[in-house]
């Protein structure tokens, strides 16, 4: 029974860094073939993947924002983040943080999205 629930500012200023975290009860993040993801949706964009952090720490993002995206992990509170950096007005979105197990059947868990408006 695995939940997610993101916190952080709702409001960032411009040129400042966005900071999340997820946190996930119900589940280990270090379970074997687990992924950890950070997901934001626009209505001009979608959904959009940012990146994810395995099971094993490794991490992987998307390569239009990689240069300012850092996702990193507490195994000891079983918490993941995302530090989104020199951010603008069009990183407003509403932000989500997902886990997917890939062992045997899919499933995926979603968190309960959390709105982030960049404004000054």
């Amino acid at each position: 029974q695995v939940q997610l629930r993101e916190s952080g500012p709702g409001l960032v200023k411009p040129s400042q860094t966005l900071s999340l975290i997820c946190t996930v009860s119900g589940g280990s993040i270090t379970t074997a073939y687990y992924y950890w993801s950070w997901i934001r949706q626009s209505p001009g964009k979608g959904l959009e993947w940012m990146g994810d952090i395995a099971y094993s720490g490794s991490t992987y993002y998307r390569p239009s924002l990689k240069s300012r995206t850092s996702i990193s992990r507490d195994t000891s509170k079983n918490q993941f983040a995302l530090q989104l950096s020199s951010v603008t007005p069009e990183d407003t979105d509403v932000y989500y943080c997902m886990g997917s197990d890939t062992d045997y059947l899919p499933r995926d868990f979603w968190g309960q999205g959390t709105q982030v408006t960049v404004s000054s």
